[in-house]
């Protein structure tokens, strides 16, 4: 296996659980129940799971109106878009 296979199982795995915390944490907010903390959200998207929680965000309409979060989400989505290029190029795949 070569690198970008094994980057694109992890992206693939990270996203799966950051997008089970972020539908919890909308399905805990509707039910009053105890809420993920935004930092553990911002944490997988950072290790990744950015492109779910994107998806999910719009999808779900969660926490798509906080500026706060939007600005910290979209930050990371800028930055993940950027390596993943960056390892698209160097590897010339």
């Amino acid at each position: 296996m070569n690198l970008t296979y094994e980057f694109a199982i992890y992206l693939l795995i990270i996203n799966f659980a950051s997008g089970i915390l972020f539908a919890y944490d909308k399905l805990a907010a509707w039910k009053n129940r105890r809420r993920i903390p935004e930092f553990t959200l911002h944490l997988f998207e950072l290790m990744g799971g950015i492109f779910a929680n994107i998806l999910l965000m719009y999808t779900l309409r969660h926490k798509n109106r906080k500026l706060s979060y939007w600005i910290w989400t979209w930050l990371m989505m800028i930055g993940w878009i950027m390596i993943i290029y960056l390892i698209f190029i160097n590897f010339e795949i």
